[in-house]
């Protein structure tokens, strides 16, 4: 028999309620060696379609035992079999240990930082006597060259900025520049269960400090982010 499997936890006795998974499978607990497995029966060979209902019912299943533990997801589309899953853990056993504890506990937020472009980047101002088409297009260039260059300059700015404000708060971090877009900065944080109301009180603080700036900020998730992918199996499907 093949397994659909959402996660992998620590040991749990078992799931905290019913919980319904991808096309309405049911959601069973599985306890192999130390660690616990979400996982649905999986009929046939065929994989569920990556579309975004099939997607929120896996997470849904993941943030099932959010509140019990810090489970480890993996990858949507993940489909083992049982020994295959216990020759799994038997050769990443002291890994999925030290992950699980690295992330026990925690939870993941997210915080998107958007700049709005300046106007002035934008602005054409033909000099006396390069009013050509060939002019023009240096002169654009030029603008495009030295706004791609300060937005660059200003996501990297941005992105040290933020780590400074949550530094004392998040145990890990990791953080995308986007300076071709408005959001120029992507970050993601482990934090703390217990710290995650001082963490948006700080993110608030440091709005105020930086009017210019847009902050979205979202969670508590599971920690797809820090989630090793390197764990996970050679085998694979769907989106990360």
């Amino acid at each position: 028999m093949k397994f659909y499997v959402y996660c992998l936890t620590q040991k749990i006795e078992a799931l905290p309620a019913p919980v319904i998974g991808i096309s309405g499978a049911r959601v069973d607990l599985i306890n192999l060696e130390d660690f616990s497995l979400l996982v649905s029966d999986s009929e046939g060979d065929s994989l569920p379609a990556v579309t975004r209902e099939n997607v929120l019912a896996h997470d849904a299943v993941v943030r099932s035992v959010l509140n019990e533990t810090t489970p480890l997801p993996f990858r949507f589309g993940t489909v083992q079999t049982e020994p295959q899953l216990l020759g799994y853990i038997s050769t990443h056993r002291a890994a999925l240990e030290a992950k699980l504890a690295q992330i026990r506990g925690c939870v993941e937020m997210n915080v998107k930082i958007i700049s709005n472009p300046d106007n002035a980047d934008l602005e054409t101002t033909p000099e006396p006597g390069e009013e050509g088409p060939g002019a023009r297009f240096l002169n654009q260039k030029r603008r495009e060259i030295f706004g791609g260059e300060r937005r660059a300059t200003e996501a990297r700015e941005v992105a040290a900025w933020l780590a400074e404000q949550v530094r004392s708060i998040v145990r890990q971090e990791e953080i995308s520049l986007r300076p071709t877009e408005k959001l120029i900065v992507a970050a993601a944080h482990l934090v703390a269960r217990e710290q995650v109301t001082k963490y948006r009180d700080r993110l608030a603080a440091a709005r105020n400090l930086r009017p210019e700036l847009h902050f979205l900020v979202s969670g508590p998730w599971p920690p797809y982010t820090f989630s090793n992918i390197e764990l996970e199996f050679k085998t694979r499907f769907g989106v990360s």
